[in-house]
């Protein structure tokens, strides 16, 4: 059977879930105990409730059912933190069902249908989507083969780093040149993105709006609020913005896979604390590029949390593995020529507005720690705070008077 749950916010919000479940007079023991939902009285006794998602053999049957073209006969459920649920059939296909139901076409399966329509590759373009009345239920993909997640490999260079203690390009493992490719990857998405759905002029105020909401839907008391929204203001009178295009929306090094000659890029729900709405709204390629730029001091960040008593060599050689990543990054992006035409046209306009999508990721990487994982909310607090101190360089700004030639 499959349930349909409403759960209401207490301010006249609700949010619908789905949760195919399976019944049965013994609950199978090899379930996890997560699994388990509960128990149910019908005409033949009590039933035992539980994930249908987690039972291989209803696995199975589910999978004949959201994509009946496929033969299948294995299953496993993928490892990793996840919103959705993932499974993966014969190591050949992968079939991710939305636990988060909206009404109409979910993000991910739009943008990944919308490039493959185009011949862009490097995204998993669906087999077969779920959906009835205009709504996707689940998408089933071709399972592709890596030598790991962005997270993976970051992990593993940065330990390498921390073991030696040697600066990161004297390392085996050195992420420059993963960094480098993976920001020519993400600007040929973006201009694969800006073909497939269009562009149009950047609007800085509707970015401001959205930005504020985000900023006010953070627990007070942890961030400094009015200094942070009139940074973001600051995007209404700026006027080298470069385009709007359909981005990503959540880029960073847990989304995208290493292949053998390049990266290919997953999950296009966008952040899922926002509403879907704005997550679809055209916004600045560089919001992505701020979120990949965000996920390197990130990784930095937790490969030195793992350490015993970190000392000041080894908080030195974080900072200076995500600053190489940071740049090397950045400069795979920049070789891809025709992204710049979705960008500002001067190089201090393009630097000033990563920096303020740099902290709106920041503010909702608070929100997110402190939903989830409060006791790693320190990372982002001290990127909100070090972006501050920075924020007289942000668009709209006055010029200082001690830079003005004499």
């Amino acid at each position: 059977m499959l349930a349909e749950v409403r759960a209401d916010g207490g301010r006249g919000d609700s949010t619908w879930y789905q949760l195919p479940l399976g019944a049965a007079s013994e609950c199978p023991d090899e379930l996890p105990d997560v699994a388990h939902v509960g128990r149910l009285e019908t005409p033949r006794g009590e039933a035992h409730l539980f994930d249908a998602l987690a039972d291989e053999e209803l696995a199975l049957r589910f999978c004949s059912i959201v994509a009946p073209g496929l033969d299948v006969r294995t299953v496993r459920a993928q490892a990793g933190e996840q919103s959705n649920t993932s499974l993966v059939f014969d190591e050949r296909y992968i079939l991710k069902v939305f636990r988060r139901v909206q009404p109409g076409p979910n993000p991910d399966v739009e943008v990944t249908e919308a490039l493959g329509r185009i011949g862009f590759g490097a995204v998993p373009v669906p087999v077969a989507v779920w959906r009835r009345s205009n709504t996707d239920f689940a998408v089933t993909r071709r399972y592709e083969r890596s030598r790991g997640d962005g997270v993976e490999l970051a992990t593993a260079s940065l330990r390498e780093m921390f073991n030696r203690r040697r600066p990161p390009r004297d390392c085996k493992l050195d992420f420059a040149k993963e960094a480098y490719q993976l920001g020519r990857d993400v600007a040929a998405l973006h201009v694969a993105l800006a073909e497939a759905f269009g562009s149009e002029p950047a609007d800085g105020a509707a970015w401001a709006a959205d930005m504020t909401a985000q900023l006010h839907r953070v627990a007070s008391g942890h961030l400094e609020t009015q200094r942070i929204e009139e940074v973001y203001q600051r995007l209404s009178t700026a006027d080298d913005l470069g385009r709007a295009i359909r981005i990503h929306g959540d880029l960073h090094l847990g989304q995208v896979l290493r292949l053998a000659r390049s990266w290919m890029v997953l999950d296009f729900e966008g952040e899922p604390d926002r509403p879907v709405d704005e997550r679809r709204r055209p916004s600045s390629p560089l919001r992505d590029v701020a979120g990949m730029t965000r996920s390197f001091h990130y990784a930095a960040g937790m490969a030195l949390r793992e350490m015993e008593s970190p000392d000041r060599e080894l908080r030195l050689l974080a900072d200076a593995w995500a600053e190489r990543a940071v740049n090397t990054f950045l400069s795979g992006y920049a070789d891809v020529d025709d992204v710049h035409r979705l960008l500002p046209q001067a190089r201090a306009s393009r630097d000033a507005l990563l920096s303020v999508f740099e902290m709106d990721k920041a503010v909702y990487e608070v929100a997110y720690e402190l939903a989830h994982r409060p006791d790693l909310v320190d990372l982002p607090i001290r990127a909100v705070e070090r972006l501050l101190d920075y924020d007289d360089e942000l668009p709209g700004a006055p010029p200082d008077e001690s830079d003005e030639p004499a």
